[in-house]
Formats: C-alpha cells, structure tokens, sequence
C-alpha cells in the first residue's frame, strides 16, 4: 500500500505516459521580424493569417529598409514556441514574404514612441515636469491646461511614465509600437536574403503578366 502512495515509484504496466500537444504550451512574449516586397495588399495578408492562426497582434510597424522596394515589418504577439513557428513556416507560403525571423528575446534592443497627451493646471504643472525629467521624456508642446509628452524607450519604462502621468488625469494617448533589432553582430541582412535567391522577390514585369494571364477575359459580341 505504501508503494502505491509513494510518487517517485515506478509507473504501472498499463499507465499512460502523458504526451505533450503542440500548440498546449505556455504563452509568452514574441517579436517577430517579417521582411517583405513593398507592395499594396501584403500587409493585409501577412496580418490576415497571423489572425487565422489565433494570435492577437499586440503591436505592428511596418517601415522601410535600406534596400528600396522592401519594407520591415516588426510583430509582437503572445505565444507557444511552436505555434509561432507555424505561424512562421506559413508566412513563407505568401509571394512577397521573403525572411521571417522569430528574435530572441535575450538579446534585443527595443524601443517605441509614445506621445501623451497629459491635463495640467497651474498647481501642478511643476510636478508634472518633474516626472518627465526623471523619465527622460520631452515636452513638446503646452497649453493652458496641458501637456503633451514625448518619450522613447522599453514597453515597461513607457507603461510606467503611462501609470504616473495617469495621476493627473490623461486626455490622449498614441504609441507607434515596439521595433526590434538583435544585439551585437546579428543582423537581419536584407541584402544577403535578396542574394541568397531562396525567395526571390517577384519583378515587375512577371508580376504584370501574371496578373493579366489570371484577369477575366473580355467577351465582345458583334450585332
């Protein structure tokens, strides 16, 4: 009977070993970093399977490189390690996806721009700019009764001035969202990728004749 009790006993002959399910384990931050052709409609896209895949988009920001023609987009979302790298071995599947990289987390600079937009009145104005100062934010621009904030930095540190400056009452709030690039020598090399050929970037000229190969074709008929 004791046995029986006792957790580090072996298993019984016909117990179950437990089996791990993709996709069951624990959720957590992830920045994900989508290299793409500048072209209309791929936001839509790249955005539109991340949401078939279930995940709530936390931030995302979409710039350009220094290639002309391919753009940078940075997602962050909450995750499994394995769903993310579904999500990622899908990304691959559209045209003008042309790198994804999951970026690890303990080695990333990363920042955002908040701008807010705080309520002040003549007693306590001072204390206001205090906490700016501390923060390192910037004022850039005043009114009778408020001030508006610039400050860059980690989601924490602006999450955190948020909270404070929320004390004394905020009118407006508007944040760009996290961008992300890897410490060190690590780089996502746009011009090594375009090198590499693995997923070359469609032309112009292919593309036009692709798409008038798939347009409907025209019907005239003669009286």
């Amino acid at each position: 009977m004791a046995a029986m009790n006792d957790p580090l006993a072996a298993p019984t002959a016909g117990a179950t070993p437990s089996r791990y399910i993709p996709g069951s384990g624990s959720a957590h931050r992830h920045v994900v970093v989508v290299i793409v052709n500048d072209r209309p409609g791929v936001l839509n896209r790249v955005s539109s399977l991340v949401r078939a895949r279930n995940f709530n988009i936390e931030s995302l920001v979409v710039g350009h490189t220094e290639r002309p023609g391919i753009s940078r987009m940075t997602i962050t979302l909450q995750g499994d390690d394995f769903a993310v790298e579904q999500m990622g071995k899908q990304l691959y599947r559209l045209v003008d996806v042309l790198k994804v990289q999951d970026m690890p987390q303990e080695h990333l600079v990363e920042h955002e721009l908040a701008l807010v937009k705080v309520r002040t009145t003549n007693r306590d104005r001072a204390e206001v700019l205090r906490i700016i100062e501390l923060y390192k934010g910037r004022v850039i621009d005043v009114a009778p009764d408020s001030l508006i904030v610039e400050h860059s930095g980690t989601e924490q540190e602006i999450d955190s001035l948020v909270a404070l400056l929320a004390g004394f009452g905020i009118r407006e709030l508007v944040r760009t969202g996290t961008v992300a690039m890897a410490r060190g020598s690590g780089v996502v090399d746009v011009e090594g990728i375009l090198r590499s050929g693995t997923v070359p970037a469609v032309p112009e000229s292919i593309a036009a004749r692709v798409a008038a190969s798939t347009a409907p074709a025209t019907i005239t008929i003669e009286e």
